[in-house]
């Protein structure tokens, strides 16, 4: 996402992220963000982006606590660049987080191998008709998740009853 007008949710996020939060749990996105390394937009964009959908989630009764990105290039590789866990390590460090207690929720191969790396259990969203250009964020189908939803909304009503 390079700008606020190509920015949508998928159906459930807002009340998925609403239970984490009512649970008590630590919601913290985690994301890989080329796009910086590209030139496509700068890190000061990125997090203007990132701070109106924090906003746009507040405001439908749903709060991140934090956003970690890795704006790095796939080459030369990087230690927070997913699949490697830094930016997973780097936010359990900040928010005091057990890593081995803590869900990684993603929609691919890479996701669930930053996570597995990491120490977390894993969720898997296999949604339909997902699309993605970057090599590494194609559909997870060969990892092992510990759990496999349709959306985040099907996957955290299996992590928090």
């Amino acid at each position: 996402m390079t700008r606020w007008e190509d920015f949508h949710l998928l159906p459930g996020v807002i009340e998925g992220i609403a239970q984490l939060n009512r649970a008590g749990l630590c919601v913290i996105v985690v994301t890989n963000q080329r796009c910086v390394a590209k030139g496509l937009i700068t890190e000061a964009d990125l997090q203007q982006l990132h701070g109106r959908m924090s906003d746009h989630l507040v405001q439908a009764g749903a709060t991140i606590d934090a956003i970690y990105y890795c704006p790095h290039e796939i080459e030369p590789p990087c230690s927070c660049r997913k699949p490697t866990p830094g930016m997973l390590l780097d936010a359990a460090r900040a928010h005091g987080l057990d890593l081995a207690a803590s869900w990684m929720i993603g929609d691919s191969d890479v996701d669930i191998q930053a996570g597995k790396n990491a120490g977390c259990r894993t969720a898997l969203l296999s949604m339909k008709n997902q699309t993605d250009t970057e090599p590494e964020h194609r559909k997870a189908s060969t990892c092992e998740a510990d759990i496999v939803g349709h959306s985040l909304l099907e996957v955290i009503r299996q992590i928090v009853p």
